[in-house]
């Protein structure tokens, strides 16, 4: 689109010369489209510059075309690291041609240069919208693996310890068990509550929801949010109080409006709850919320306006997307300049033909004109061209041919404010009374359709400059959101690891120091080795959510299901495949079989278990089977269920899982190469 649109305009620019009675302009454009299309970058250069020069001179000399033509050189020039040479380029043009024809060598020089970088800048924005992407989602990683080694990585190496010391002194041994286990038991709740943390990452979904909510309610709902959206934890807690403060509010049952608002501004997000609830601001409870976003580096407060409305305020820091303010003012910087400038040059080309008492009112008018425009660079505005409408037409009763150059200034901000539907027709209508008043003013047919297609020109030229620079935008705003989802999507990431690989090791941490607590010190100490063998996995599996390491060995946890399962007095026997299988079918697999072997353990009875991996049409397939059944337990679903769902899905993998006649059996299938395959081998017996 980007350089459909530069094309257009030079094509428009070319075709008044060409008009004019020049064939070389079809060359000087043939020329120009080097510079707006990558593919032809390899003929760009002093060669390039040289042919150019060649044809604009020869057609300003050869064929007496107006010296505007000499405005695709100084274009081309200012794109070059030559660009000083387009000032004596430009210099010539006002020696050797009329005034207003030097006008319009600068305004196409300028207006060649803004549309090529702005068409530049719109690649640039595209190709690094991935780019942002990943720097976003490697930050977000940074501060996972800070926060679960602050909390997380505190508590495993507490149990780590006190597995060491009840291992070196016997007669500690009980007394120290019990704090293991009271430690691992914290630990795997606060497993489980990170996890969700980490699912809850956005404020705008709970804004809908609030809204929703409290308009059932009967409470007049006023949400001003505008685009401010959070990323990462500061929407996370944000969405957290605002559900609190909802939820106080719809129980009280006594408000009955509601003001929401987020407010971005000096590197902090607000969110401002202000109701009618008719309570004080000491009755307003949050738990742990307040220690909560205080660590986060924000506060939480309630209070009373002077109305006596309850207000409560949640201020925390905003976590900036790696994206450069300089970068997204530039587009805009340039944009206004260039258009500023070629609506100046263009004003002063109908100033000139304004002479004595007219030149003050003209000039005035065309200020006003030249201000809208600008201001339309920010958004449609209807009643600011309906005016430019009237100041387009109603001049020309006074100062007649000199105002028909106005026509354009009009058809640009059409394209730009209605659907082309409506805004095509309309600029042909433009184009055509601008046609038909220069007919009634007397001016011959040339002179006639110069100012017709001028008008359509100009309006190309307007429309492309502000076209472009929305488009740069609308890029920028869409890669920032790219990145904001990759950003939630690698928080879901961590919330799902959470939960299948460390929530895992931890259930089976806590059954394993449960189970030792009640046998002897021989037995006991067997037990607690493996607490040791399965707290390094653990930080194994700390590392894997923080993004730093996906390797998982599938028949590692074959063998450690086996044995949590037979701690848990369960009878396990395993038929897998023990062929070298690709990494990431090997993960997803052994992130199934952690999550079967969990919910062996917490949803049945089950006195036998038996897990099988083998090659099955083109893939591998992974049954998990136990007896003892909870039917009615597991109608109720599972978030561990969903997670594998998704990342199966992710590999074009397959999962079923359900209960037959007191067995409950989980099945998944993930794609892979039969050549990759050469068999199934045993690799265990009956635990």
């Amino acid at each position: 689109m980007a350089r459909g649109i530069v094309t257009v305009v030079l094509a428009g620019f070319a075709s008044i010369y060409a008009l004019a009675g020049s064939p070389l302009a079809i060359v000087v454009f043939g020329l120009q489209l080097v510079y707006v299309f990558p593919g032809l970058r390899r003929w760009r250069g002093r060669v390039l510059l040289a042919v150019q020069a060649v044809a604009v001179y020869t057609a300003t000399f050869g064929f007496g075309t107006s010296v505007g033509i000499v405005g695709f050189l100084g274009g081309s020039l200012l794109l070059t690291p030559w660009w000083p040479l387009a000032v004596p380029v430009a210099a010539g043009a006002a020696l050797f041609g009329p005034v207003d024809s030097a006008i319009s060598m600068m305004a196409i020089s300028l207006v060649i240069y803004g549309l090529t970088r702005l068409t530049e800048r719109v690649d640039e924005v595209h190709a690094a919208r991935l780019a942002l992407a990943m720097a976003a989602v490697a930050e977000e990683r940074l501060r996972i693996s800070a926060e679960l080694s602050r909390g997380l990585g505190n508590g495993l190496a507490e149990i780590t310890k006190g597995v060491r010391l009840a291992l070196a002194d016997p007669e500690l041994a009980a007394r120290t068990l019990g704090e293991v286990t009271d430690a691992a038991r914290v630990f795997l709740a606060d497993a489980r509550t990170a996890a969700a943390s980490y699912r809850a990452t956005s404020l705008k979904p709970e804004l809908t929801t609030a809204r929703v909510m409290l308009t059932a309610a009967g409470v007049t709902a006023d949400v001003r949010a505008g685009d401010v959206e959070p990323a990462g934890p500061a929407g996370a807690l944000l969405a957290t109080v605002l559900r609190e403060a909802v939820t106080e509010i719809l129980r009280r049952a006594t408000a009955r409006t509601c003001v929401i608002e987020v407010l971005s501004s000096g590197g902090t997000v607000r969110l401002r709850v202000v109701s009618d609830d008719a309570r004080t601001a000491e009755d307003e409870g949050f738990g742990d919320l307040p220690d909560r976003i205080a660590a986060a580096g924000g506060t939480l407060s309630t209070g009373l306006t002077p109305e006596g409305r309850l207000v409560v305020e949640a201020v925390v820091p905003e976590i900036r997307l790696p994206v450069e303010a300089a970068e997204e003012r530039g587009a805009y910087a340039l944009t206004v300049a260039l258009l500023a400038a070629v609506l100046v040059g263009f004003s002063v080309k109908a100033l000139l033909l304004i002479h004595g008492a007219g030149l003050l009112p003209a000039a005035v008018c065309l200020t006003v004109i030249v201000v809208m425009q600008l201001r339309s660079v920010q958004g449609r505005h209807m009643a600011a061209l309906a005016l430019m409408a009237l100041l387009t037409y109603l001049p020309i009763l006074a100062f007649g041919r000199a105002w028909l150059g106005v026509g354009g200034f009009l058809a640009g901000p059409l394209l730009l404010a209605l659907p082309w539907a409506a805004a095509w027709p309309l600029v042909a209508c433009v184009t055509a009374s601008v046609a038909v008043i220069a007919v009634r003013l007397g001016l011959p047919p040339a002179a006639t359709l110069n100012y017709a297609v001028s008008t359509l020109v100009t309006g190309l030229v307007v429309y492309g400059l502000i076209r472009l620079a929305r488009q740069v935008r609308e890029l920028q705003i869409a890669r920032q959101e790219l990145a904001r989802a990759a950003v939630v999507e690698e928080r879901l990431r961590a919330a799902r690891d959470l939960h299948d690989l460390l929530g895992h090791n931890l259930a089976a941490i806590l059954l394993k120091c449960e189970l030792a607590r009640r046998l002897d010190p021989p037995r006991a100490r067997a037990e607690l080795e493996d607490v040791l063998v399965m707290a390094e996995r653990a930080e194994a599996d700390m590392r894997a959510v923080s993004g730093e390491t996906q390797g998982l060995s599938l028949d590692e946890e074959a063998r450690s299901a086996r044995s949590v399962l037979s701690a848990a007095g369960i009878e396990t026997e395993l038929d897998l495949v023990a062929d070298d299988l690709p990494a990431e079918v090997e993960y997803v697999l052994a992130v199934v079989l952690r999550e079967a072997v969990t919910n062996v353990l917490r949803h049945s009875v089950a006195g036998r278990c038996r897990i099988s991996a083998v090659a099955a049409d083109g893939g591998i397939r992974l049954r998990v089977r136990n007896d003892g059944a909870r039917p009615a337990a597991r109608r109720r679903g599972s978030s561990g269920i969903g997670n594998l769902t998704v990342r199966l899905a992710a590999q074009g993998g397959t999962l079923t899982a359900g209960a037959d006649d007191g067995w409950f059996e989980l099945e998944a299938w993930a794609p892979l190469s039969p050549s990759d395959v050469t068999g199934p081998v045993a690799v265990g017996g009956r635990g």
